[in-house]
């Protein structure tokens, strides 16, 4: 079984169609496992719906705690793209006896086909499934260690340090 820890981020932002801004309502996690017609054994599990700006130290000793404590020796969060790398580096120095790959989506889900979510939610539960007991980052098809990658801001891209 594979654990999936939601945490927000754009990922799961909603849009106001009227005044344009972003929110949090639900996790789209579940319409897209559905949609996907995703046939893995999952549990999903929502700690948190925030945007990773907003994360505080009492939110990352959560989601470390969560990684701690499952069962699950196989454990995928949806973060927020701004601080994803330094959760996998928070969850790296404890030291799991666990594959956990972390990803985001830098466009909403609900925008439809543009939002890059579904794909890297679909990269994420593949190499959960493959990769060697470690933190990972996974973004547009490519993969990181965790203490390899950094997001470039300026091309809205994670790339190797």
């Amino acid at each position: 079984m594979i654990q999936i820890f939601i945490t927000g981020g754009t990922f799961d932002k909603s849009y106001n169609y009227i005044n344009g801004e972003l929110f949090f309502e639900k996790t789209h996690l579940p319409e897209m496992l559905k949609r996907s017609r995703c046939k893995l054994d999952v549990k999903v599990e929502t700690l948190m719906m925030i945007d990773s700006l907003d994360m505080k130290s009492s939110d990352l000793k959560k989601i470390i705690s969560k990684c701690k404590n499952s069962k699950h020796k196989r454990i995928v969060i949806t973060h927020g793209t701004d601080t994803l790398v330094n959760t996998a580096e928070a969850i790296a120095k404890e030291k799991l006896d666990k594959t956990i790959v972390l990803t985001g989506a830098l466009i909403p889900y609900e925008f439809g086909n543009s939002s890059d979510g579904f794909f890297n939610l679909g990269c994420a539960l593949s190499f959960v499934q493959t990769f060697e007991k470690g933190v990972y980052i996974t973004m547009h098809g490519k993969y990181f260690n965790w203490n390899e990658v950094k997001k470039n801001k300026e091309k809205g891209v994670f790339e190797k340090k």
